[in-house]
C-alpha cells in the first residue's frame, strides 16, 4: 500500500540525503522506498520484499513482545553477485564444513553463546512470570518474539523491521497502515547493534528498551527517542573508572578497547574524566574479533612495551577472549587488569585457568542479583519442547558436547539433565545482567498495565473488549506512558527512566579472587552511586581486594616516581603532564604534600625548614644581651663607665691642686658625669626594642651627648675668654662666670630636650618587624616615627660638635703651659670623624649591624672625650706631681 510506503519514504529519505542513516538502513527498505515511489496509485495490498525474517523462539498472544540477542556469536557471509536473489543471512551453525564430531563439538562451542541463550530465556521467564500473575495484566496474555542478531548489525536491524512488520507471506487484511507485529523490543546487547536498531525504529515511535547497550550516546534524546534502558549509562561508568584509578594513585594508565560504538564512546569519556583528575593514558588500542591475528600481536607489543602497570579493558566480552588468548600464549603477567561491566563478571572467563593472570582484576559491575524459581526454568529447558526448533536442538548440543545426528558415543538421548551441569547457562550466582532483561520485560508490562488502565477509563462501557494491538499501540502510547513508567520488581529495586531513558547509575566494585576450591570469585570490594555528592559516590573497601599475582601491596603505575613534600613537579618537555621530574622547592616556600604541582609560598612572618615541607617563624634579629657583639658592647660601656668613674674619683681627690682647679672643675665634673651617661646610654640599643626602649635609646643618646658637647663647649669658650680677659681694659670673664657657664649648659642641653619633646609627642619611635630586608628572617628594630625628628636631634648635636671644634682649633695654640684647648681639638676631632663615617654606615648596615655602628659609634666618640680630655690631667696627676702647680701652670 502506498500509505504505508510514503510513511516510509517520509521517515528514511530525508535521513539517507544528510548521509545520517546510510549505514543503517538495508538494501531491503531502500528497494521497498523506490518501489512505492514508482508503484500505481491503485495498488493497496501490501506484499513482503525479500526472505521473511523468521525469530528463533517465540510464542504469539494477544500482545507480543520482541527481543533481539547475540545467541551466535557471528553471521555468515556471503558475497553477492547482484544476479539472483540473495538468500537470507544467517548465523554461523552450518555443519557441512567440519570434517567431523570433534570438530563439530568444537565449532558449535565457539559459536553458541550461553549468555545471550540465557537472556532469551530470562525473557521467557519473566514473560510466564506476568502472565500466571493475578495483579499485573490480568487477563492479558503477553507473547514473544526472539531474533538472533549473530553479533550483526545488519542482521539486527532486519530483525527489527521483522519486528515491526511481521513475517507473514500474505496478509488477510489488505490495509497496510497496521501496528507494528510487537509492541516493544528488548535487546540488543551490545551497543553498535542497538544504534543501528534505534535509528530505524525510533521514527516508527517504537520502544527499544536494551539490557546491555551502555554507549552514553544513546541518550541523544533527539537521535534516538523512543530508546530507553535498565542498563546504566558508560557515562557513568567512565567517570567512576577514571575516580577509581585515582583513587588508587594510577596516573599512567594503558587502555585497550572495542573497536566500536561501546568502545570508542566509553574510552573518549574515560579519557576525558582522567583529565580532570591528573591520569594520563600512555596508550589506547582499540580491536575487534574480526581482526586479523597481527592486529592482536601488535597490540599484545605494545603492552609489553608500555611502563603502564595497570591497563583498562573497556571492551565486549568477545572482542576481548581474542586478545586474552593471545596474551596467555606470550605469558604476559605483572598487568593489574581494571574492566568494564562487559567482561568483568563473565563466568566464562573467570573458569578458565588459561586466564588466571585476570587474578586481582578490578572493575565495575551491575549490581547482582537474586531472581526466584529462574533455575528451575532454566534446568527445565528442552529440545523436546519445540522439536522443530533448530535453536533449542543447537544447545542441547553445545552444553552436552553431543550431536543428535551422531548415534554413536557423542550422540545425544535427549536423556541428559541440565540440573547436573554447572556452567554459565545453569549458574544463577551472576545474575547482574540476566536482571537488566527481567527487568526490562517488567518495564514493558507496567507500562502496558498504564496504557490499558487509562484506555480503558477513557472508553465507553459498550467498546470496552479485550485488547489488541491496534488498541493498545493507538497514538504511541506505549512510548508516551513509558517515560513516566516507574515500578518496584519483586528484587527490591525501583525502577524508573529519566528524560534520556536512563535508569540511576549504581555499580558494584569487583574484584576476581580465587576461592579454596580453585575457582574465581567476584568478591564485593566496593560501590559507585551517581545519585551521592561527587565525594561520596566512589566507596572502596581496599583492605579487602587481592592485587595481581596475590600480591598483598597495591601495584604502582606512575610515568615519574612520587614528588616527596618539599618539591613540586615540572613537565618534562613534549611528555604528559604525568611524566615529569622533581624540582626542590625555593627558599620561603613549601609544598607539604606528595606530587605537588606548585609550591607555596610561607606568610610573611614565616619561613621554609631545610626540607621546605612546612613553614616555621621567621628568625627575629635583634641585638641579643647574650651573643658575642652584645657582650663586647656591654664589658665596654661598663669599662667606660669604670674608667669616667675613676677619673672623677681621682679628679674629686685632688680637686684643690692646681690642674684640677685651673680647668673648671665644675664643669670637669660634670662633663665626667655626662660620659657616663652616654656609656650607659649604649646599653639601650642591646636587646629586644620595645616602645620605652626605643623611644628612650634615641631621646637619651641625643639629650646626653648634647649635655656633654656643652660642657665641652662651656670649657673651650672659657679658655679663649680667659686669654681675652687678660688684656689691659677687658672686663669679658664677668659674662663668663660660673653662673653662665651653668646657664649656657642646661640652655644648649634645653633645646635638645625640646627637639625630643616635640618627636615623642608628634611621632615616637616603635618597634617595627622589618620584612623586607631578609626573606628569611625578620629584623625587629626601632623605626624612626618621625624622621625629621631623629635627623633634627642629630643634627643639633652634630652643629655644637662643629661649633666646638672650631672654637678649640682657634684655642690650640694661645700660650699657656697646659692649655686645655688643644686636647679638646683631638677630642672634638675624633668625635667628628667617628659620627661622619658611622652615618654612610648607620644607613647602610641591616638589621642588628645597624644598632651595632650606634652602639660603636657612641663608645668610640665617648672614649674619644674621656682619653683625650682627661687622660693628659690624670698622667698629671699620677706621674707628674710635681707640675701640678700653680707656678708652672702659669710659667710667664
Amino acid at each position: 500500500d502506498l500509505s504505508w510506503i510514503t510513511v516510509l519514504s517520509q521517515r528514511i529519505l530525508p535521513h539517507i540525503h544528510t548521509g545520517m542513516a546510510k549505514s543503517t538502513v538495508p538494501l531491503q527498505l531502500m528497494l521497498l522506498i523506490v518501489r512505492g515511489i514508482f508503484m500505481p496509485a491503485s495498488a493497496q495490498v501490501c506484499s513482503l520484499l525479500g526472505q521473511p525474517a523468521l525469530p528463533s523462539l517465540s510464542a504469539e498472544r494477544e500482545i507480543n513482545i520482541g527481543a533481539i540477542f547475540s545467541i551466535h556469536r557471528n553471521a555468515l557471509l556471503k558475497m553477492h553477485n547482484y544476479t539472483s536473489k540473495p538468500d537470507p543471512t544467517t548465523c554461523v551453525r552450518s555443519y557441512d564444513s567440519l570434517q567431523n564430531v570433534i570438530q563439530l563439538m568444537c565449532f558449535i562451542h565457539h559459536s553458541l553463546n550461553l549468555r545471550e541463550f540465557k537472556f532469551a530465556q530470562a525473557l521467557i521467564f519473566a514473560i510466564e512470570e506476568i502472565n500466571n500473575s493475578t495483579q499485573l495484566l490480568p487477563g492479558i496474555s503477553l507473547g514473544y518474539k526472539i531474533y538472533d542478531s549473530c553479533r550483526s548489525i545488519a542482521q539486527t536491524i532486519l530483525s527489527g523491521m521483522a519486528l515491526m512488520n511481521g513475517y507473514e507471506d500474505t496478509l488477510s487484511d489488505t490495509s497496510c497502515p497496521r501496528p507494528p507485529a510487537t509492541l516493544a523490543i528488548v535487546g540488543e546487547s551490545t551497543s553498535s547493534p542497538t544504534i543501528g536498531l534505534a535509528s530505524v525504529v525510533g521514527p516508527f515511535s517504537l520502544p527499544v528498551i536494551s539490557h546491555f547497550a551502555t554507549c552514553a550516546c544513546l541518550s541523544d534524546r533527539k537521535r534516538y527517542p523512543s530508546f530507553f534502558r535498565t542498563i546504566s549509562s558508560d557515562y557513568y561508568q567512565s567517570r567512576a573508572l577514571a575516580q577509581l584509578v585515582k583513587h588508587f594513585g594510577w596516573t599512567w594508565v594503558g587502555t585497550v578497547r572495542s573497536r566500536n560504538d561501546y568502545g570508542n564512546n566509553g574510552i573518549a569519556a574515560f579519557e576525558e574524566a582522567a583529565k580532570e583528575v591528573g591520569v594520563c593514558i600512555e596508550y589506547s588500542e582499540a580491536i575487534l574479533s574480526s581482526d586479523p591475528q597481527e592486529q592482536f600481536l601488535k597490540t599484545l607489543e605494545v603492552i609489553k612495551k608500555g611502563t603502564a602497570r595497570v591497563v583498562l579493558a573497556f571492551m565486549a566480552l568477545g572482542d576481548f577472549l581474542p586478545l586474552l588468548k593471545v596474551i596467555s600464549q606470550h605469558k604476559i603477567r605483572g598487568i593489574q587488569w581494571v574492566g568494564s561491566e562487559s567482561w568483568i563478571t563473565s563466568q566464562t572467563l573467570a573458569e578458565t585457568k588459561e586466564y588466571s593472570f585476570l587474578s586481582g582484576a578490578l572493575g565495575f559491575a551491575i549490581a547482582n542479583a537474586k531472581l526466584m524459581g529462574l533455575r528451575e526454568f532454566l534446568v527445565n529447558v528442552h529440545p523436546d519442547q519445540e522439536p522443530n526448533n533448530e535453536l533449542l536442538k543447537e544447545f542441547w548440543e553445545t552444553v552436552f558436547q553431543c550431536s543428535f545426528r551422531n548415534n554413536g558415543s557423542n550422540g545425544c538421548t535427549g536423556s541428559e539433565r541440565l540440573a547436573e551441569l554447572h556452567n554459565e547457562y545453569t549458574d544463577v550466582s551472576e545474575l547482574r545482567i540476566v536482571n537488566k532483561v527481567y527487568t526490562a520485560v517488567y518495564a514493558v508490562a507496567y507500562t502496558l498495565q498504564n496504557v490499558l488502565k487509562d484506555f480503558r477509563s477513557s472508553t465507553n462501557s459498550s467498546k470496552r473488549g479485550r485488547p489488541t494491538p491496534q488498541m493498545v499501540n493507538e497514538e504511541n502510547l506505549v512510548l508516551k506512558y513509558m517515560r513516566d513508567v516507574r515500578f518496584t520488581v519483586k528484587t527490591g529495586e525501583e525502577i524508573f527512566f529519566d528524560e534520556s531513558g536512563d535508569p540511576v547509575s549504581r555499580y558494584d566494585l569487583v574484584n576476581w579472587q580465587p576461592a579454596e576450591d580453585g575457582s574465581v570469585q567476584f568478591e564485593h570490594v566496593g560501590l559507585y552511586d551517581s545519585s551521592l555528592p561527587s565525594q561520596q559516590r566512589l566507596q572502596v573497601n581496599q583492605g579487602h581486594i587481592l592485587w595481581v599475582e596475590k600480591r598483598g601491596q597495591l601495584p604502582v603505575s606512575m610515568c615519574s616516581e612520587i614528588c616527596p613534600p618539599g618539591t613540586r613537579k615540572a613537565v618534562q618537555k613534549g611528555r604528559p603532564v604525568c611524566c615529569y621530574d622533581c624540582i626542590p622547592c625555593a627558599e620561603g616556600e613549601i609544598s607539604n604534600g606528595t606530587d605537588s604541582s606548585d609550591c607555596f609560598p610561607c606568610d610573611l612572618e614565616y619561613w621554609s625548614n631545610e626540607r621546605k615541607d612546612g613553614c616555621v617563624l621567621k628568625v627575629v634579629e635583634f641585638l641579643y644581651y647574650t651573643e658575642i657583639m652584645g657582650v663586647v658592647f656591654c664589658i665596654f660601656s661598663f669599662i667606660g663607665v669604670l674608667l669616667t668613674a675613676m677619673v672623677s674619683f681621682l679628679f674629686y681627690l685632688h680637686k684643690e691642686t692646681s690642674i684640677v682647679r685651673a680647668n673648671n672643675s665644675e664643669l670637669s665634673f660634670l662633663l665626667l658625669f655626662s660620659l657616663s651617661l652616654c656609656f650607659l646610654c649604649s646599653l639601650t640599643f642591646i636587646g629586644r626594642p620595645t616602645e620605652w626602649s626605643c623611644m628612650l635609646r634615641h631621646t637619651a643618646f641625643g639629650i646626653t651627648f648634647v649635655l656633654c658637647i656643652s660642657c665641652v663647649l662651656g670649657k673651650t669658650i672659657v679658655v679663649l675668654m680667659a686669654f681675652k680677659a687678660t688684656l689691659p681694659g677687658s672686663n669679658v670673664m664677668k659674662w663668663f662666670g660660673p653662673l653662665q657657664q651653668r646657664l649656657s649648659v642646661v640652655s644648649l642641653t634645653l633645646i635638645q630636650l625640646i627637639i625630643c619633646v616635640l618627636w615623642l609627642t608628634i611621632s615616637p619611635p616603635f618597634p617595627y618587624m622589618n620584612l623586607n630586608y631578609y626573606r628569611e628572617k625578620i629584623i625587629l628594630e626601632c623605626h624612626l616615627g618621625s624622621a625629621l625628628g631623629f635627623w633634627a636631634v642629630l643634627g643639633y648635636t652634630g652643629l655644637l660638635s662643629i661649633m666646638c671644634f672650631l672654637l678649640a682649633f682657634l684655642a690650640r695654640k694661645l700660650p699657656d703651659n697646659f692649655n686645655e684647648a688643644k686636647f679638646i681639638t683631638f677630642s672634638m676631632l675624633i668625635f667628628c670623624a667617628v659620627w661622619l663615617t658611622c652615618i654612610p654606615a648607620y644607613v647602610s648596615s641591616p638589621g642588628k649591624f645597624t644598632v651595632a655602628v650606634q652602639i660603636f659609634a657612641i663608645l668610640a666618640s665617648s672614649f674619644g672625650l674621656l682619653f683625650c680630655i682627661f687622660v693628659p690631667k690624670c698622667y698629671i696627676i699620677l706621674l707628674k706631681p710635681e707640675k701640678n702647680t700653680k707656678k708652672h701652670i702659669m710659667r710667664k
